[in-house]
Parts: structure tokens; sequence; C-alpha cells
């Protein structure tokens, strides 16, 4: 058991669940034949979102990180597979500090993977739903240093929520708990790059009971109101990186961006 966690769910093994899916995706052995059935019925472009997607968060925490970032909270952490966030920003900065947040149990049973940190830095994991921001907000205050900048990571994760859910309004609420000088990471499905492959993903993802909400560009754009985008501003995740080569150029239904809050 780590800290902040309550006693452990039993996992569903006869329902899909995004995190166990995306790890099918990105390759991994900790799914279950429902989540394999939903990744197989999947066009080949998913598993290049997957990985750019996780790209992405690599090389903007790692810029972060450069930067002085010391301080992460990373929500929808999603099943270990190296390098692990902490992995990337405590090579630059052995000292950081990493909350993992994800609602999935199997997360948990990988959370001793995710604890293994550096010694001198700290890295925690508490299982909680991003639709309850102050549970995860009151456990990160225990760990985290709320006087001084903290990077916020959503990494494809607000795309599972519809509009009803008001993810606009989550996101705007754990961002005005944050100092002045964080930074907001986020990654989301597109809806309008590749529109028919969007549907079908969609579908695909219905069919195992997994609701998806791909937005337009203004749509994801949205959840960076009142922030300041870092160049290169909201782009495609293959598109968004800073002082590294640039990847190689490829289509990406996946929106990424980074953004400082005043």
């Amino acid at each position: 058991m780590t800290p902040g966690t309550s006693t452990p769910r039993q996992i569903d093994t006869s329902t899909a669940h995004p995190a166990r899916v995306y790890d099918w995706l990105l390759g991994g052995k900790d799914n279950y034949p429902v989540d394999e059935a939903v990744g197989d019925r999947l066009p080949p472009q998913a598993r290049d979102a997957a990985r750019q997607n996780r790209a992405f968060m690599n090389r903007a925490v790692a810029w972060l990180a450069g930067q002085g970032i010391d301080q992460f909270l990373d929500i929808g952490t999603g099943i270990p597979t190296e390098p692990n966030l902490h992995q990337i920003v405590q090579d630059i900065v052995p000292t950081a500090r990493v909350v993992y947040t994800d609602n999935d149990p199997i997360v948990l049973r990988h959370a001793e993977a995710l604890l293994v940190g550096r010694p001198e830095g700290v890295t925690d994991y508490v299982e909680a739903d991003v639709r309850d921001p102050a549970a995860i907000m009151g456990h990160a205050r225990r760990i985290l240093d709320f006087s001084r900048p903290i990077a916020l990571s959503l990494i494809a994760l607000m795309h599972f929520l519809g509009d009803d859910q008001n993810p606009h309004a989550l996101v705007r609420d754990m961002v005005a708990e944050l100092p002045s000088g964080s930074y907001l990471v986020l990654s989301h499905a597109a809806s309008d790059i590749f529109p028919e492959l969007a549907e079908q993903v969609t579908a695909e993802y219905a069919k195992g009971g997994i609701r998806l909400g791909f937005r337009t560009r203004a749509g994801v754009l949205r959840f960076f109101e009142g922030l300041d985008l870092v160049e290169p501003g909201l782009v495609t995740a293959p598109e968004w990186f800073k002082e590294t080569p640039a990847p190689s150029p490829e289509g990406s239904g996946i929106y990424a961006g980074v953004a400082r809050v005043r």
C-alpha cells in the first residue's frame, strides 16, 4: 500500500479500461482480453498516436525539468512504461518531486515500479479520479509545495470526458490552485484533423464501453485559456519540441501544448 491510497478495488476484467487499452497500444503486457479486443479493432494509426503522445510527454517534461521545474502532478498516469515521468525529470533534477494519479486499480498494483526514483527526490501515488480534483489536490498538497511552481500533466486524458462532465471547468479549477510560474502540459485527441478516423476510433471504443470526446483545435485550446502558451503553441504531438532535434515529420491526430500559469 502506498501513501494516500485507499483499500485497492477489485480489478474488473470484464470491461475495457482506457489505461489498459493504451498499454496494449504501446505494446505492453498489463492488459486483459477485453482491452485487447478494443485495441484489435482500432486502425493502425491508433498505435502511432499512442507512440506520438508518449514521445511528446517525454520531450515536454524533460524541457520543463531543464527550466528548473522540480514538482510534477501527473493525472491519468497509466500503466508504467519506461521511461516514466519521474525517471525523465529526476535524471535532470534528482531532487524532483512527482505525484502520480490514476483511477484504474491495476495501476495501483504497479505503484511500486512508479515509486522507485532517485533517493534525493520523492515519488508518490494516489488512486483518484480527475473528476474529483479536491481529492487529488488535497493529497498533492501533502507532497508538493504549492508556494513554488508545479507542472500539471494531463496526457491523453481529457478526451475521455464528454462536455457534460465539464472538462474545461475541471482543468480551470485545478490550474487555479497552482502558483504563478507553474505549467499545464496537455495532449488531446483531435476530431478535426482526420475526422473519419476520429469517428472510427470513437465508435470502436464505444463498443468496449469507453466513451470518448475528441475535440476540435478550438475546443482543445479552451483548456489553455488564461495561460501563456509556450512556443510552438498548440500543435500536433510530433510538432512540439524544444531545444532538441525535431522529430520526424508525420501526420498525427493528437494536439499537444504546454502553457505557463501567470
